[in-house]
């Protein structure tokens, strides 16, 4: 799917939506990663990676990090989920996230949370709001047009 710039009233606040994928795109009870760019307050573009979790209609959305060591929480690309498929799981050191809220319920960040990303589910597709993400000017016309907003592969 192409990933493009929704405006729309369900938009938190007139804000911006960035479409990054449709809801059928991550099955429900799955999680799924996306490496995207988002410009930063001095214009600079930044790696803005993060996991999404679909569960029935809700969706979740967290900074594709883990507290305790700064590292990705997937284990193997778009594996975020634990043996049980309830809750978040860092690869690394085997801390459990609750979905709903990020909170560690489990291991060396005990307490911590994961940053939580704001997204909205606008005509049956998911967006990431509150951010500005990187977008490239087209060559032929002048539209913009996300290029940058890819992700690595399919669900869990």
């Amino acid at each position: 799917m192409e990933p493009s710039i929704a405006d729309d009233e369900a938009a938190p606040q007139g804000g911006i939506a960035y479409v990054i994928c449709s809801m059928s795109d991550i099955p429900s009870q799955r999680a799924r990663g996306f490496q995207l760019m988002q410009v930063a307050e001095d214009g600079t573009e930044q790696p803005f990676n993060i996991v999404v979790v679909r569960w029935g209609r809700q969706v979740f959305g967290y900074l594709n990090v883990c507290p305790h060591d700064k590292v990705n929480l997937d284990w193997e690309r778009n594996q975020f989920l634990d043996p049980n498929g309830i809750r978040l799981m860092c690869g690394k050191h085997g801390a459990l996230f609750e979905l709903g809220t990020g909170v560690c319920l489990d291991g060396p960040c005990k307490g911590k949370s994961l940053t939580p990303v704001a997204l909205s589910v606008i005509d049956n597709d998911i967006c990431v709001t509150g951010v500005t993400l990187a977008e490239e000017e087209d060559d032929d016309e002048d539209e913009a047009e996300i290029t940058s907003c890819s992700d690595e592969g399919g669900g869990v």
